[in-house]
């Protein structure tokens, strides 16, 4: 039995080094074909500086962080923030396309998946789930409209998180023996531990940028 869980820890740390060297490529052509369209003029130079500058503030306040739980998931301040504003901004398809560079970066700074689907579910989906604000864009820039496109925004990236929670208490590596009926009520636990701490830091701050007008001065002008 040792030597079985062994075997599994050797293969998931070897696939873990894998999709990492993918995801520093899977960045590198991102940004090199970010490029090519600025060059032919798709995408306009405001678009790149907002995206960089986002992603930018984004990551560095992730690294600001409480860890409430064991093996992952962390309160942050506010760290999706900058990501919600470019989304609301600048619409749904481009914020999805930062969610996944960020997504990215998140795996890349603490690497550590189960399988395909943990990762796609943790890092790329859960991430990309910022884009959700983006559908709100013409709705008006109000608490209401505030309130409503940050919170489907991070119970999107919840679900996902809380589906890989489930298959990580399944495969016991989050915790040994647990019964295969707990899972879903574990993994619920949780996600609830730290990404609802997490939603309302990041609504309250989201609020006050609002209240105080730092999001209509930070508005990027027209084109």
């Amino acid at each position: 039995m040792s030597d079985l869980l062994f075997f599994n820890s050797l293969v998931e740390e070897n696939f873990t080094d894998l999709v990492t060297y993918t995801s520093i490529a899977l960045i590198v052509i991102l940004l090199i074909a970010v490029g090519v369209m600025l060059a032919r003029k798709k995408l306009a130079t405001q678009d790149i500086a907002y995206a960089g500058v986002a992603i930018s503030i984004s990551f560095v306040l992730s690294f600001l962080k409480v860890t409430p739980v064991l093996y992952g998931g962390s309160i942050t301040l506010a760290s999706l923030a900058p990501l919600l504003i470019y989304a609301y901004y600048f619409g749904f398809a481009k914020a999805l396309v930062c969610g996944l560079i960020y997504g990215l970066l998140q795996f890349i700074q603490d690497p550590y998946i189960l399988t395909p689907a943990t990762f796609t579910l943790d890092y790329l989906l859960a991430f990309a789930s910022v884009s959700v604000m983006g559908l709100f864009s013409k709705a008006g820039l109000n608490a209401k409209t505030v309130t409503l496109g940050t919170t489907l925004s991070i119970l999107c990236r919840f679900v996902m998180h809380f589906i890989s929670g489930i298959l990580y208490f399944n495969h016991g590596s989050i915790w040994v023996n647990l019964p295969a009926n707990s899972a879903v009520s574990y993994s619920l636990l949780y996600q609830t531990v730290y990404l609802i701490p997490d939603l309302v830091i990041c609504l309250a701050v989201m609020l006050v940028l609002l209240k105080t007008r730092v999001l209509e001065q930070i508005k990027p002008r027209a084109k």
